[in-house]
């Protein structure tokens, strides 16, 4: 019998489970059985911790379905938040990814369970279109978007996101994290919906914001003199920044909040 001790987060009600150094041979299935919200304690993804010369920590993501993803930008605000926790303090953290390095700035806010964590997320690159996409069916003249933020996303530009059927849309490429966007309210901000790859329908997603924020730029749906991008979400609101190299780099800003902690035997 092996005993875990794990805390639970959520970016935005995306919510993560995390554990220290598990030594459990079948991570993916761990995964599986945790994540499961009807079975397990529920979440839709499970963060390793392990130790790394040089880093924070390393980051290791598993989907809720079991598939190994290679980033999440909530994710990495709640793992940072677990990080924290464990050390007892609010200093930077490079931690280790499996789309490489990641630089998160943390600071605390008036809610004690609460951070808000900046995080360094890398260059957005175009990607070629996902396989299948073509059964989605989007008109020629509406705006797509195919990018890397080290995990692959597909940005579409709607007129209203909560009259899409996204869980039909993300159904038929489920191998890639859809977005749907809207501009607006605001002139700085988009709205923004997403069906992520290995989770389905989530109410936020942090490496989306980044995609949805730098299409949403590429599209004219910002303003072009607004530094910050404001992406409203189901879970709530992030801003995306990007500086001025080429493929320019994305920075995420958002909250992490603490849930809880459980200790579990596994048979």
């Amino acid at each position: 019998m092996t005993s875990l001790s794990l805390t639970k987060h959520h970016g935005l009600a995306n919510d993560f489970l995390v554990v220290f150094q598990p030594g459990v041979d079948d991570l993916p299935g761990l995964a599986q059985r945790l994540c499961d919200r009807r079975r397990g304690l529920g979440a839709d993804g499970l963060l390793i911790a392990e130790t790394a010369g040089g880093y924070a920590a390393k980051m290791v993501l598993y989907n809720a379905d079991g598939s190994r993803a290679e980033m999440s930008g909530n994710g990495i605000r709640c793992f940072a938040q677990a990080v924290a926790m464990r050390r007892g303090d609010l200093e930077p953290q490079l931690i280790s990814t499996d789309a490489g390095d990641k630089l998160v700035t943390l600071t605390s806010t008036d809610d004690p369970t609460t951070i808000m964590a900046r995080v360094e997320m890398g260059p957005v690159a175009p990607i070629s279109e996902p396989a299948d996409w073509e059964l989605l069916q989007c008109h020629p003249d509406r705006p797509v978007a195919h990018l890397s933020l080290g995990n692959p996303h597909s940005v579409v530009g709607v007129d209203e996101v909560a009259l899409v059927d996204l869980a039909d849309l993300g159904s038929k490429v489920p191998h890639v994290n859809l977005e749907i966007v809207e501009p607006g309210p605001e002139t700085n901000a988009i709205t923004m919906r997403v069906h992520e790859r290995g989770a389905g329908i989530t109410e936020a997603c942090g490496t989306g914001a980044c995609a949805s924020a730098y299409a949403a730029r590429s599209w004219g749906l910002v303003s072009a003199g607004d530094p910050d991008t404001v992406v409203h979400m189901d879970g709530g609101s992030a801003t995306v920044e990007f500086d001025s190299a080429e493929p320019p780099n994305a920075i995420l800003t958002g909250p992490a909040t603490f849930v809880g902690t459980v200790e579990i035997e596994l048979t």
